[in-house]
């Protein structure tokens, strides 16, 4: 079954088989005529990419590749793209890539028209508002993998290389013009990635769920974001070339990210912490610590879990649900805990500290204090 769709929600997204070949189009139809395309180290020697600048270049668009982009990228690689973005006097910006290549190309075309620093646009309160507009350069986001939907969102996640905490910088301009969604793109993927950047996708869809604010258009959206996880996630995993699978990964990622616009929680608090200290893959901690947050958070969220559940098609209300998540979990070959991911508790009471500060905390349907969430840590391992 081959999917093919033009959605306009909540950006223009391009979404089936080969339409890696609109790329130029898409530049063109932002007005770039001299795109960076910004991705990670480990995708910069790929064929995909090779292909996707030899689509630029044959369109008169050139061919030019900032890669120098960590797993977690932080605030120098952001300057040194900056700075080749302006030096080879590029007009916008191709974020190409996972959530590091997306997160660090949208930044890119973002703090090319700024002179403060980009802590200065924290996703706090109004502070996206001290932005100069003028010289932001627009950005076509193209995902490889299926995870963390950043190329339709409005936020980009920086890590602070000295004090190793990962900050969300947001502005509404962050939100790319054109999505080329290209499931050929995904399938490539190391099953280990597949697994953890779907579980990211279901965290957030999971997250955005349960999340107590007021939002009923995004509670649609992370419902049947999951329904398409639950479904297509194994597949994609055993067989990585079932293209069905690959593009339904690529729609729930997408929905995801639209979905925790409503909020996110503990899963994320933890993990942003956990991955900015160990560098761990963040889908894959999100896995991780899903199961003690689903358990600190029963009670809050009880009710609403067993409606997801019958939607899900998964008997025995949360009960269920709890050992659907385990299930899947060990399908896909999560690790236990955070043991067995190879870090100890040693450092919990930084980390603790870390996650009361990470604004995905205040999402979460139980409310988070020093005392429960250092609890909820000890659980995780």
């Amino acid at each position: 079954m081959n999917i093919v769709a033009n959605w306009s929600y909540p950006t223009a997204v391009k979404m089936g088989r080969g339409r890696i070949k609109e790329l130029a189009d898409a530049c063109k139809t932002l007005g770039i005529k001299k795109p960076l395309l910004v991705t990670d180290r480990g995708l910069a020697s790929m064929a995909i990419t090779a292909h996707a600048l030899d689509i630029l270049a044959e369109a008169g668009l050139g061919r030019a590749i900032f890669a120098d982009v960590d797993p977690n990228p932080n605030e120098k690689n952001l300057e040194a793209g900056v700075k080749a973005f302006k030096d080879g006097g590029h007009d916008g910006v191709v974020a190409f890539g996972g959530g590091s290549g997306l997160d660090l190309g949208k930044a890119v075309a973002f703090m090319a028209g700024q002179t403060r620093p980009v802590w200065d646009f924290e996703d706090i309160g109004d502070w996206w508002t001290r932005a100069s507009t003028d010289g932001i350069a627009p950005i076509v986001a193209v995902p490889t993998t299926a995870g963390t939907g950043s190329e339709v969102g409005r936020a980009s996640v920086i890590t602070n290389s000295e004090t190793h905490v990962k900050k969300i910088i947001f502005h509404p301009k962050f939100l790319p013009g054109v999505v080329i969604c290209d499931p050929d793109l995904t399938v490539g993927m190391p099953k280990a990635i597949t697994a953890g950047t779907g579980m990211d996708a279901f965290a957030h869809c999971l997250e955005a769920y349960c999340s107590p604010f007021f939002h009923p258009m995004s509670q649609g959206i992370a419902l049947e974001g999951m329904r398409l996880v639950k479904e297509f996630l194994p597949r994609a995993y055993k067989d990585g070339t079932d293209i069905e699978a690959r593009t339904n990964m690529m729609a729930a990622a997408a929905m995801g990210a639209v979905a925790f616009q409503k909020g996110l929680g503990a899963i994320h608090s933890l993990s942003h912490p956990i991955g900015a200290v160990y560098n761990t893959h963040h889908g894959m901690t999100n896995a991780v610590v899903m199961p003690p947050v689903l358990r600190f958070n029963r009670a809050a969220i009880e009710e609403q879990i067993e409606r997801a559940a019958a939607y899900l098609g998964i008997s025995g209300g949360f009960d269920g649900f709890y050992a659907y998540v385990l299930s899947l979990r060990s399908e896909l070959g999560v690790p236990e805990n955070l043991t067995a991911m190879g870090i100890g508790p040693d450092r919990i009471d930084e980390l603790t500290a870390m996650a009361i500060e990470d604004p995905s905390c205040g999402g979460n349907p139980v409310p988070m204090t020093l005392e429960n969430t250092r609890q909820l840590f000890l659980e995780c391992f």
